[in-house]
């Protein structure tokens, strides 16, 4: 809706939210256009429009000027789930100082992310994904040290990304999944102590799971699935990310046998290693993770006899996963037909099972 604040006595429009976003929210008119009047709200510190701009058949541009006449108030603008809304991001957004929130969410935009965003250095909040925005992310997004959630996600944005990224000391998530982004992932100076998410799937990055992200200590969710990265997991020092809930290493190309220190990440609900081109035997002991719920191991070169035990697989079901792995195969024992891992071969000749205390 419309919220009002008194201003050297009188009273002024601060806030405006159009569409079905808030209970309060004022209606879209089925012609909504932004108006001249828009920009005379000299007091107005936050705009939104949700799912108001929707006719792909009468589009509507952001207009490319005034913004600047909103320069000393605005602090947040959040235009989300617009298809009509389509365009370049107006330059003069670069005027809005005292912005703090930018969200521009699954919109029809399109052009390259206009590099005066980087002057918006009170930004906390930088969300561009679901749109169709092209080429590279700016350099001088790497001045916007007070972001906390940085979201480029779903675009088609491309090339490599700029080293001041790895100096934004504050960001608690990060999202590029789902670009065409490509190159190493972080330079050896970046410094991410507090990101808690990282998702960077579906891309091109490449050159290995290197040391930055291995220091990223509060890292919660780690996606990296969909990434020709290659390298071999064994080298990595798994024991410094004991916060990961999420670890999603599938179709990334790695190589080498699963290493037995990711069994001592123990808040681990979620290892996805399915994909790659990982070899030897599952190590048992990752049954012994307290709070795992899904285990992919699919699609790789594992070998030999599954060592987990029956009640680890009938925990699991179908969220264990080791199919087309051709020379791997379960012991048939006393297990039940139902408990048995989908898509695995029974072994040929007669295996004890484990103790179903023994990595349950």
């Amino acid at each position: 809706g419309v919220s009002c604040d008194i201003v050297g006595g009188l009273w002024y429009i601060t806030a405006l939210s159009i569409g079905p976003f808030y209970e309060n929210s004022l209606a879209c008119a089925t012609n909504v256009e932004f108006r001249p009047q828009l920009f005379q709200l000299k007091h107005l510190k936050s705009l939104s429009f949700f799912n108001c701009f929707i006719s792909l058949r009468h589009p509507i541009t952001i207009p490319g000027d005034k913004w600047e006449k909103l320069a000393g108030s605005l602090q947040s603008i959040e235009f989300r789930s617009n298809p009509g809304l389509i365009g370049q991001v107006p330059t003069s957004f670069g005027y809005l100082k005292k912005l703090q929130s930018l969200v521009l969410l699954e919109n029809g935009l399109t052009g390259q992310v206009p590099t005066n965003i980087g002057n918006l250095t009170n930004l906390n909040r930088l969300v561009l994904a679901g749109n169709r925005f092209t080429g590279r992310i700016p350099d001088s997004f790497g001045r916007l040290k007070k972001l906390l959630i940085l979201d480029l996600s779903r675009n088609s944005l491309s090339g490599h990304l700029p080293l001041g990224l790895g100096g934004l000391a504050s960001l608690l998530k990060f999202d590029l999944s789902n670009n065409q982004l490509k190159g190493k992932l972080f330079a050896r100076n970046a410094y991410l102590k507090n990101l808690t998410l990282l998702d960077v799937r579906n891309n091109k990055f490449s050159g290995g799971l290197n040391q930055p992200i291995l220091d990223m200590h509060s890292l919660e969710e780690l996606m990296l699935s969909c990434n020709p990265l290659g390298g071999d997991i064994m080298r990595l020092d798994w024991q410094s990310l004991q916060s990961l809930v999420v670890l999603d290493l599938s179709n990334v190309g790695l190589k080498g046998e699963i290493p037995e220190s990711l069994s001592g990440l123990k808040r681990l609900r979620y290892l996805g290693l399915g994909n790659n081109n990982l070899a030897g035997n599952p190590p048992p002991k990752l049954a012994s993770l307290p709070n795992l719920n899904a285990l992919y191991l699919n699609g790789n070169n594992l070998t030999g006899v599954l060592k987990f035990s029956e009640i680890f697989y009938g925990k699991m079901g179908k969220r264990f996963g080791a199919w087309n792995n051709p020379e791997l195969c379960y012991p048939i024992g006393s297990m039940r037909t139902r408990n048995a891992p989908y898509g695995v071969k029974p072994c040929q000749r007669g295996v004890t099972l484990l103790h179903p205390n023994s990595g349950a």
